[in-house]
């Protein structure tokens, strides 16, 4: 195999906020998270919860996003209807019966401000996750439960801030099952130890990091992510927002079967578009047979017209952990990404750019 394609200790003088040690520590923030779950408050109401919308954006909408896709395929949580907002307002159906939980790192992110005020309205069984601002002086004006999470991160680096709480809030207030619980507790049994594994793994630029590898074979191209669109639909999201914000890199995505009815056929136009582009696959074993047909077929198809199709799994017994896996490959790869294209991976100065904007608005 030949050398990284980049020397670190040179591309690393980009790295103005030390990202690297942040990601280095993600099997740190999994463990204070996972305590933090323990410790946090539940919804208010003694009532079981079934039905759960989560209110964010960005980076604090994830943790939500990958509830609803790990609850759509685990045994014992599949009964529950878990839903994301990621807009100003909540939909219309949202009422007493629901369950809403805002989700906002900063506490300021004005969609979630407005869904959450709209949500207070409709239901008394709300909850908020944030490490403060405009969404914690609501809770406390309001006496509504908070989960508090440590401030001083971006909030795409704060996932486990944002998904284990959760998960954890899952676990207490009764809306997992029996066979949900244990699979869970299981799977964070095994996940923190692989990850600290993985940490090593990453945290070396050599020609034996995967992370460093797949960077790559990225690099100069527009990734295109698919996966199955259930079970890994989140993570497929996750792969693409990180790549975008820490590495200001152009990617894409979508999800089979649905891919194989229409966006198979735009690979051959324009030229200068498709020469870019680089298919990554996102499998599980829990994916449909069908499904499985479907990516094998289409990597023929793709290798035909000459792509190199990137194949990724993710490793664990459990599929949380597969999952995870997965998220902190993209993490780290869209590091090393940054690093390719000479730019700091922390500061997103479009996003901000445009929030000034609309801060005069």
């Amino acid at each position: 195999m030949k050398s990284p394609c980049f020397i670190f200790e040179e591309a690393r003088k980009v790295d103005s906020d030390n990202m690297y040690e942040v990601l280095k520590k993600f099997p740190d923030q999994l463990k204070e998270a996972v305590k933090i779950g323990d410790e946090a408050p539940v919804f208010k109401s003694s009532t079981t919860p079934e039905k759960i919308l989560v209110l964010g954006m960005g980076g604090s909408a994830i943790g939500g996003d990958l509830i609803r896709s790990y609850s759509s395929v685990l045994p014992g949580a599949d009964h529950l209807q878990v839903a994301v907002n990621r807009t100003y307002d909540i939909p219309n159906y949202i009422d007493s019966t629901w369950n809403v939980i805002a989700s906002s790192y900063s506490g300021g992110t004005e969609e979630t401000i407005s869904g959450f005020t709209q949500a207070i309205e409709k239901t008394n069984q709300t909850l908020c996750i944030t490490t403060g601002g405009s969404i914690g002086k609501i809770a406390a004006e309001k006496d509504i439960p908070r989960i508090s999470i440590p401030a001083g991160l971006q909030p795409r680096c704060a996932l486990g801030y944002s998904f284990f709480p959760l998960l954890k809030l899952m676990i207490k207030s009764g809306a997992y099952k029996e066979d949900a619980i244990k699979e869970s507790e299981a799977a964070i049994e095994e996940l923190i130890p692989m990850l600290e594994v993985k940490s090593k793994l990453y945290s070396v630029v050599n020609a034996d990091n995967p992370a460093v590898v797949l960077a790559c074979k990225l690099s100069g191209k527009i990734p295109v992510i698919y996966s199955s669109s259930e079970g890994l639909d989140s993570v497929n999201v996750r792969w693409r927002g990180q790549i975008q914000e820490n590495a200001k890199n152009c990617a894409f995505g979508a999800f089979l079967p649905e891919m194989n009815h229409n966006e198979i056929n735009g690979w051959s136009h324009p030229s200068v578009f498709v020469e870019s582009g680089i298919p990554v696959f996102l499998n599980d074993p829990l994916d449909k047979d069908r499904v499985k047909y479907r990516f094998e077929a289409l990597e023929t198809i793709l290798e035909e017209k000459g792509f190199e199709v990137q194949k990724i799994k993710g490793e664990g017994d459990h599929f949380l952990t597969r999952m995870f896996d997965l998220l902190y490959l993209a993490d780290w790869t869209s590091y090393y990404m940054a690093m390719i294209n000479n730019v700091d991976p922390t500061p997103i100065p479009l996003i901000n750019k445009l929030k000034n904007f609309l801060a005069g608005k």
